[in-house]
C-alpha cells in the first residue's frame, strides 16, 4: 500500500469522526504548522484536526494509533519552543474547540475547563465568583489552560503562587491507543497510586492528549498596587530585588527588565510609560487584602534605599496595568528592534542571579551579539531575548551560538535550560548536559510505557 493510499483511508476515516469543517488539508493547514519560536523547523501535515469533545479526540487517536501515524496536539500555538511544531505526515490535533468552561465550583474552591480555554477566560469566570486562578503567562490573554499545563506554563505571579502544576488537581487524558483516563482527585490531598497527574503536567504532549483540566482556586486577593523603580546598573537592581525578597512583606510580582529591554519596549508601544535612559528597571507589586498599599510604599522605601533614581508608585489599576502591559511586550518588542529573536527561559537558584547577568553580558561582548534580558527576578527565572536579522547568516549564526552559551550558563550555575517554555525541539540538544544519561534513558522507558509506538509529539521533549 502506497502512501497515498494511506493518506486517503486516514482521511476518510476522519471525515466519519469529524465534520468536514473539523478537518483541514493543504492550504488550509499551513495556519497549523507552527508555534512561535524561531529558529525550529516544522513539517507538512498530512491534516488538522479540529475536535470539540474528549470522544471525538479519542477517536482521531484511535485512527492514528492504528496506522502508525504522528499525532501532534496543538493549543493557542503561542510556545517558544517548537513543541507544538507540525512534523512531515502528522495529524496535527488542535484543541482549540474543546472551549467550555465545565464548571466553577465555589464550594471546592475548583474549575474544571476543556483544554482550549484561555487562561484568561477562567481567570475571569474565577473572578466572577470571588476567586483567583493565579498562573498569568506572558501570554495569557491567547494561551490555553491545556497548553499552560503541558508546558508547565508561569507567570509574573509566580514569584508568589508557583506555576501551572502547582494548581492542577485532576486531568482527562487521552493516550496513545484512544483511551481515555481520569488522573489525579478533585481533593486537596491523595496520594493513592503513582501521581500521574505531575508526570503529565509539563510532558508537551508526548505522553498523552490532555482534554479536560481541574484545578484549584483561591480566594480572591486584594486589588494589587505596584511601584517601579529605575538604577543605574543591574548589580543595583538585583540587590535591591534581594532586599525585597528577603523581607517580611512578600511581593505578587518581582520583576526585572535591563536597559536594552527598556529601549526596545518604548520604541514599540508609543503608549508604552517605561522611563527612558535606565540600566535596569524594577516592577514590584502586593495583592495582600488590607496591606497591598503599605507593602508597596514600604517597597518604593526599599528601592530608593537601594539607590533607584526614580520610583513611581502605582495605587490605582489603570496606572498599574499600564506597567504590566509594557512588561508583557518584551519578546515582541525585542523581535520587531532586530528582526529576528531567539527567546531564551533559563533559571538558577537566585543566589547565582549575579553570575548569570554577569555571563550573559560576557557572552553578548565575546560574540557579538545583543542579549536583552528581563524577567521574573524573584523567583530566578531570566528571559534572555537574542536578536538578529534573518536576512543576515553570519547574524544567525552568531545568535544560535550564543544561545547555546546561555544554556551551558544557566547549567553551569545550577540552573535548567526551561523555567517555563518547555524544551520543544529547541532545546534538546541541551538535554544531555543538564540530565545526563542515566535520567534521560529513564525518561524514555516512561515514555515508552505511555507510547510505545512513539506517535505522540515524537521528536518533541526527549
Amino acid at each position: 500500500m502506497t502512501m497515498t493510499d494511506v493518506t486517503s483511508i486516514v482521511l476518510d476515516e476522519l471525515a466519519a469522526v469529524l465534520s468536514g469543517a473539523q478537518i483541514a488539508t493543504g492550504a488550509r493547514a499551513e495556519g497549523n504548522r507552527r508555534d512561535q519560536s524561531e529558529g525550529t523547523l516544522s513539517g507538512e501535515p498530512l491534516a488538522v484536526v479540529f475536535p470539540a469533545s474528549t470522544e471525538e479526540v479519542a477517536a482521531v487517536v484511535t485512527i492514528a494509533a492504528a496506522h502508525r501515524i504522528p499525532v501532534v496536539p496543538q493549543g493557542a500555538r503561542t510556545g517558544l519552543a517548537g513543541g507544538a511544531n507540525a512534523i512531515d505526515g502528522a495529524i496535527v490535533l488542535s484543541t482549540t474547540r474543546l472551549k467550555k468552561i465545565l464548571a466553577i465550583d465555589s464550594a471546592n474552591q475548583t474549575a474544571t475547563v476543556q483544554a482550549g480555554v484561555r487562561t484568561i477566560a477562567l481567570a475571569r469566570a474565577a473572578e466572577a465568583v470571588d476567586l483567583f486562578y493565579p498562573p498569568d503567562p506572558g501570554s495569557w490573554r491567547a494561551s490555553t489552560i491545556g497548553g499552560n499545563v503541558a508546558t508547565n506554563a508561569g507567570g509574573m505571579l509566580c514569584v508568589k503562587y508557583g506555576v501551572t502544576g502547582n494548581f492542577v488537581r485532576q486531568l482527562t487524558v487521552v493516550l496513545a491507543d484512544g483511551s481515555i483516563v481520569h488522573t489525579g482527585q478533585r481533593t486537596i490531598k491523595g496520594v493513592a497510586g503513582y501521581n500521574l497527574t505531575a508526570l503529565l503536567v509539563g510532558s508537551e504532549g508526548t505522553l498523552g492528549v490532555i482534554t479536560e483540566i481541574t484545578v484549584g482556586l483561591l480566594p480572591k486577593p486584594a486589588s494589587p498596587s505596584g511601584v517601579s523603580a529605575t538604577f543605574a546598573t543591574t548589580a543595583d537592581a538585583l540587590a535591591a530585588a534581594n532586599a525585597i525578597v528577603a523581607g517580611a512583606r512578600r511581593p505578587s510580582v518581582l520583576e526585572f527588565l535591563d536597559g536594552a529591554c527598556i529601549a526596545a519596549i518604548n520604541a514599540f508601544d508609543p503608549d508604552s510609560a517605561l522611563p527612558a535612559g535606565a540600566s535596569a528597571l524594577l516592577l514590584v507589586q502586593s495583592d495582600e487584602i488590607g496591606r497591598a498599599h503599605d507593602d508597596v510604599e514600604a517597597y518604593a522605601e526599599v528601592l530608593w534605599a537601594g539607590g533607584a533614581g526614580a520610583v513611581t508608585i502605582a495605587h490605582d489599576p489603570a496606572a498599574l496595568e499600564q506597567l504590566m502591559s509594557a512588561r508583557r511586550l518584551l519578546h515582541p518588542a525585542v523581535q520587531a528592534v532586530r528582526g529576528g529573536a531567539l527567546n531564551e527561559d533559563v533559571t538558577v537558584p537566585r543566589s547565582q542571579l549575579s553570575a548569570l547577568l554577569l555571563g550573559l553580558a560576557e557572552i553578548a561582548m565575546e560574540l557579538g551579539v545583543p542579549i536583552s534580558t528581563g524577567g521574573h527576578i524573584g523567583d530566578g527565572n531570566l528571559h534572555p531575548v537574542i536578536g538578529y536579522d534573518p536576512a543576515v547568516p553570519a547574524e544567525i549564526d552568531a545568535a544560535h551560538a550564543a544561545f547555546a552559551r546561555v544554556i551551558a550558563l544557566a547549567i553551569s550555575l545550577d540552573g535548567s535550560a526551561s523555567g517555563e517554555h518547555g524544551i520543544g525541539v529547541l532545546k534538546r540538544a541541551h538535554l544531555d548536559d543538564e540530565l545526563g544519561p542515566v535520567l534521560r534513558d529513564l525518561q524514555r522507558r516512561v515514555k515508552a510505557a505511555f507510547d510505545p509506538h512513539s506517535i505522540l509529539n515524537p521528536g518533541k521533549k526527549l
